[in-house]
């Protein structure tokens, strides 16, 4: 007996069933100024909301904020690192950047596992804090 068509049933059924293994995965940070490093007094506060589809590597975000000094001058996704340290920006909100934000960005593998190790935050920046005003560390979940 062949094992051609065998073969051939099996690698068409998960080809069939890929895209069922696919997820979207949700994201949260609470923004706030105790949250920056080192932390800031002020009113402002602000949420990061994010989804992760895991086929495409496409993040979707909505960031809001409220309350800030001044406007919003900057605002990114920075990683890897812990909430007590700092990073660079790996995803840049494009200018203007006021609230609510929307925006789209392709991500690595790598990228996608330090936000999914929790190493990611995002941080809005204002004139009278160039460093950041407010900060959450992003976490999987609502």
């Amino acid at each position: 007996m062949s094992r051609t068509p065998f073969i051939a049933a099996v690698l068409f059924a998960g080809l069939m069933a890929g895209p069922a293994f696919a997820a979207t995965l949700e994201f949260h940070a609470d923004l706030k100024g105790a949250s920056e490093v080192p932390a800031k007094t002020t009113a402002g506060t602000g949420e990061a909301l994010a989804k992760l589809d895991t086929t495409t590597k496409q993040l979707t975000y909505t960031v809001t904020f409220d309350k800030l000094s001044g406007p919003a001058t900057a605002a990114h996704f920075h990683g890897p690192a812990a909430p007590d340290a700092n990073a660079a920006p790996v995803v840049p909100l494009p200018a203007p950047v006021v609230s609510p934000y929307h925006g789209t960005a392709t991500l690595t593998d790598a990228q996608i596992a330090d936000l999914q190790a929790g190493k990611w935050y995002v941080n809005v920046h204002t004139a009278a804090n160039p460093g950041g005003e407010i900060r959450g560390q992003v976490t999987a979940g609502k």
